[in-house]
């Protein structure tokens, strides 16, 4: 029997207060045993990371909303947060429990002015899908088109600001936030807008009809159309457009030929976004995105998009440039200007940025094809995690890019996922010369 939402404001920082009470006192208790001991016991730390971590993870689950949004995003920001958190809040990127169906009808009916019977020939009980901040049903209109609905979770917007001060206050107890308070301030700064924006129906129907403005000339994206008769700014209705999920591109519907188009036709969609239009679609998981076996690719949920500033895009294209040419000198001026770099601390060694470089860049840096579904670059990354704490004072989480990163990072695992085999070097070159000339 699925639980009793908790949707209120009190409700939920009650929930929230009892996690920081929690994990604070298992951090005070591992602190002082530590004194106690007569060497570090690295197992003790790693077991007691782990329960706090579990402990975390379930309650932004149950909760969902920006809690849950923000354990998703600290998944795949893996360098401030240790390994046993990064690990546990990995169960969130997967689809979130549904929300009772009284509680969706009664979210569509106060948003929209009407009886379900009104609105919809009929509205399917069981989701479509369910995520963090709202899940969708599938529906007909009366005139016979069939669509999707995405609803909202009651209470999620009016908690969102008492959500994220909660979770940051339990981090910070808990001894896991690992950056200075200008970088953490930035850090959830940053989270917040993107989390103010992804809340606002309107705004992510909006996005809708940019994105498709920007890809009107790609027939090979399909990107659903708004009903804007039934859309607010808490339930949004969409043309129903669909496709396969990648664990249904199998080699009896999809041969290899056409997987590598549509990894070329990924590769290009994210190019185009990060260096033509500078606006990045900024939640690239596997449940955002479909495939059709011509090669097509369809585009969901847009609640998620940054926008960049045209010296951020400046300041990455160096980057990426210097990293290739393997300038390292020019490649840390760069990561400076983007942030991701303190200023004040002395040169980063080279071999450090060697190292990283040989990891992250192979899928990119390859005249041959790439075989994605044998890529490691994950594993090699997480081998080297312990090198961070070296540099630790010298880096900080780049702010303005860190969506970027969040949508390489997506995108590297749907490559891998669908067994992709291309390479990408002449046209990630291409656009490198020619994206802001």
């Amino acid at each position: 029997m699925a639980k009793k939402p908790v949707t209120s404001r009190s409700g939920r920082f009650l929930k929230l207060a009892g996690m920081t009470a929690s994990v604070a006192g298992q951090y005070a208790g591992q602190r002082a045993r530590r004194i106690f001991r007569s060497e570090n016991d690295d197992g003790a730390q790693s077991e007691s990371y782990t329960r706090m971590a579990g402990q975390i993870a379930d309650t932004l689950g149950e909760l969902k909303g920006a809690v849950m949004k923000v354990g998703q995003i600290a998944s795949q920001t893996q360098d401030f947060l240790p390994k046993e958190f990064s690990d546990a809040l990995q169960t969130l990127q997967k689809e979130a429990p549904p929300m009772p169906f009284p509680v969706i009808v009664e979210q569509i009916e106060t948003e929209l002015g009407k009886s379900i019977a009104e609105l919809f020939e009929y509205l399917q009980e069981k989701p479509y899908a369910a995520a963090s901040i709202g899940q969708v049903h599938r529906a007909r209109l009366h005139d016979g088109t069939d669509v999707i609905v995405k609803v909202q979770y009651p209470g999620v917007d009016d908690s969102c600001d008492s959500d994220l001060k909660q979770l940051r206050l339990a981090l910070k107890l808990g001894g896991l936030l690992k950056m200075p308070k200008e970088a953490v301030d930035q850090l959830f700064g940053e989270i917040r807008e993107r989390l103010k924006e992804e809340l606002d129906y309107v705004n992510e129907a909006d996005n809708l009809r940019l994105f498709r403005k920007f890809h009107e000339k790609d027939d090979w994206i399909i990107i659903p159309g708004v009903i804007d008769s039934h859309s607010t700014r808490r339930v949004l209705t969409l043309e129903l457009v669909e496709g396969d999920h990648v664990s249904e591109v199998t080699p009896a519907r999809y041969d290899q030929d056409t997987i590598n188009l549509i990894g070329h036709r990924i590769f290009t969609t994210m190019a185009d976004q990060l260096f033509r239009f500078q606006c990045i679609h900024g939640d690239p998981h596997a449940g955002n995105f479909a495939y059709r076996p011509d090669g097509s690719i369809i585009l969901y949920d847009f609640g998620c998009v940054k926008k960049l500033k045209p010296e951020i895009i400046k300041s990455y294209r160096q980057a990426l440039v210097a990293a290739l040419q393997e300038d390292y000198q020019a490649l840390d001026r760069h990561l400076i200007d983007l942030g991701a770099r303190v200023e004040s601390q002395p040169a980063v060694d080279e071999a450090y940025y060697a190292m990283w470089r040989d990891i992250l860049i192979v899928p990119f840096d390859q005249e041959e094809p790439y075989d994605f579904a044998e890529a490691d670059v994950h594993q090699r990354v997480a081998a080297k995690t312990s090198t961070v704490f070296k540099y630790l004072e010298y880096f900080k989480p780049p702010v303005e890019s860190i969506f970027i990163d969040r949508m390489i990072a997506g995108h590297y695992w749907m490559l891998k996922r669908l067994g992709v085999q291309a390479a990408f070097r002449s046209e990630l070159e291409k656009y490198l010369e020619t994206s802001l000339d």
